[in-house]
């Protein structure tokens, strides 16, 4: 089974946010990039499949330079592989076609994509791939298990969750639940200085079209002055939230 983790470079989630030129552009300055979250649980699982089912796992990217750091700890954590689509990920279909490029040509059986990256939080890029490959797709996707060509998975819907039979090949958009935050992996020495001999292989763009483009970022207001009523003056309450809250 040939699977394919799509990972995204993202802003840790500490890493204070500014923006430049007219808060157009996002500034990289001091940020500290890591694997997206959603795709780290992917490569999780997908390496649970490579040790328990023999698994070849590639890592994906596309970006530039300044990713392949986070494709090699990747490769550290145990894929035998990484591709880096040598673009700006300038948009979600541009990013989508690169992709399914990769994919088309590498003849996967399991492509497993983090639902939404947390930077832009789009959710477009597994369901686009999926659409241009003709390939099934789940998303929102908390367990899988394979055998043969015979897909089990179960995703989170609202209210609850469902129960999905599939067959090969499948673009999932994965979360947490494919594995638990305390079986995520955390690269050894070993691990690191075995990614330096793993294959990274960088391939250049194929055309796409470039359908949006970020016009202007906007930080959320300021949290406003909280205000404290003792828990023996309800009118007081009452009042402030009819009144001034206008929830009631």
């Amino acid at each position: 089974m040939k699977i394919l983790v799509c990972i995204s470079h993202v802003p840790d989630t500490t890493s204070k946010i500014n923006f430049v030129n007219g808060d157009s552009e996002f500034d990289t300055n001091g940020v500290q990039y890591v694997i997206n979250p959603n795709d780290e649980f992917g490569l999780t699982r997908a390496i649970w499949f490579q040790e328990q089912q023999g698994a070849t796992v590639t890592v994906v990217n596309v970006g530039g330079p300044e990713t392949e750091p986070t494709l090699r700890k990747a490769l550290a954590i145990g894929a035998n592989e990484a591709i880096r689509v040598n673009a700006t990920p300038t948009d979600g279909f541009f990013v989508a076609k690169q992709l399914a490029e990769v994919i088309n040509n590498g003849a996967y059986d399991v492509i497993i994509a983090g639902k939404e990256s947390l930077d832009y939080n789009g959710g477009m890029v597994p369901g686009m791939i999926a659409g241009i490959l003709g390939y099934n797709f789940l998303n929102s996707c908390t367990s899988i298990t394979v055998e043969g060509t015979n897909v089990k998975a179960v995703r989170d819907i609202d209210g609850g969750k469902e129960t999905v039979s599939t067959t090969l090949p499948l673009i999932i958009g994965g979360q947490k639940g494919l594995v638990e935050e305390k079986d995520l992996r955390i690269p050894n020495m070993r691990g690191i200085m075995t990614a330096r001999t793993k294959v990274l292989t960088i391939l250049e763009p194929v055309e796409a079209s470039v359908n949006t483009k970020a016009v202007k970022f906007e930080k959320p207001a300021p949290k406003s002055t909280v205000k404290l009523i003792s828990p023996d003056n309800l009118d007081e309450l009452i009042n402030l939230l009819h009144n001034e809250a206008k929830v009631i």
